[in-house]
């Protein structure tokens, strides 16, 4: 009888955790029954709490014995179950997945330890068409503005636009970036300066020091996490780093792929690579 309600197990762990959801459906009907019925039939009486909220207070009855009961055996059972009956270390598929997707990872990792610049795009384009493309287009070009350009990603077209057009749904706990801090050459002049890795001096120099500076911090770094990390625009780690932080943007979101843990190191280098040789 047992076996037929459980499917023919005869795993006990199966069976007790079954009779235990029946337990818990019984006990549940039963307090219904039994306290709803009171509460419909049994007028309010006691003390009252000397504090209210909006006009309503609260009796100082005890706690229901059965309640207290019933709640204190369900965390038992429910300890029981986790840590004895069924312990977080026994076996399921999804940690059997997830240890087979590790092994796997590995042995990628191993196979593509030393890649050369033509495997690594290779591989990012066929990781950006199954992953990228659906939202950034299978040309990178965005779908007419539904999603960021990568075709200039990297490049002082994009830095350009991020100044005329701002930036934002970073989600950098210093807020995000609006459009036309600076305008005319100076446009120009500073896009230039952080595409060129923050190198040099003159105009650009001087602008991002009066105009980003507050923000990414003098030496461009962003202050420890607090708005983006400059330094390295352009590099395949400044890609990277987009990749892995995720942006919300006007179709959807593009997800924090180091949350999802999908891509391995050398893939993330991949996709970086493939993004920034598009509009070269």
């Amino acid at each position: 009888m047992i076996e037929s309600l459980f499917g023919g197990s005869n795993d006990i762990i199966n069976i007790l955790g079954g009779i235990g959801f029946f337990v818990v459906v019984g006990i549940t009907a039963w307090v219904l029954y039994v306290y709803v019925g009171a509460i419909k039939n049994t007028k309010s009486e006691g003390e009252l709490a000397e504090e209210n909220w909006d006009g309503i207070g609260e009796y100082k009855n005890p706690l229901p014995t059965g309640w207290a009961v019933i709640f204190a055996g369900l965390m038992v059972w429910t300890i029981w179950y986790w840590l004895v009956g069924y312990p977080v270390n026994a076996y399921s598929q999804i940690g059997e997945w997830n240890q087979e997707n590790k092994e796997y990872k590995a042995q990628f990792e191993t196979k593509w330890a030393n890649p050369t610049e033509d495997e690594l795009r290779g591989m990012g384009e066929s990781i950006f068409l199954a992953k990228c493309a659906p939202c950034h287009g299978n040309t990178a070009d965005g779908m007419g503005g539904k999603a960021a350009n990568l075709t200039e990603y990297g490049h002082k077209a994009h830095v350009e636009h991020v100044i005329n057009n701002g930036s934002k749904g970073l989600g950098y706990p210093g807020g995000e970036m609006p459009a036309g801090l600076v305008s005319g050459a100076d446009v120009s002049a500073v896009a230039g300066y952080v595409a060129g890795g923050l190198q040099g001096g003159g105009q650009g120099a001087e602008v991002f020091k009066n105009a980003c500076a507050s923000c990414h911090g003098e030496d461009g770094k962003g202050m420890s996490g607090t708005f983006p990390d400059l330094t390295t625009y352009g590099t395949t780690d400044f890609a990277i780093k987009a990749i892995k932080h995720g942006k919300s943007g006007y179709i959807g979101h593009m997800p924090a792929f180091e949350k999802e843990g999908t891509l391995t190191p050398v893939q993330y280098k991949a996709v970086a690579t493939y993004v920034l040789s598009i509009g070269q």
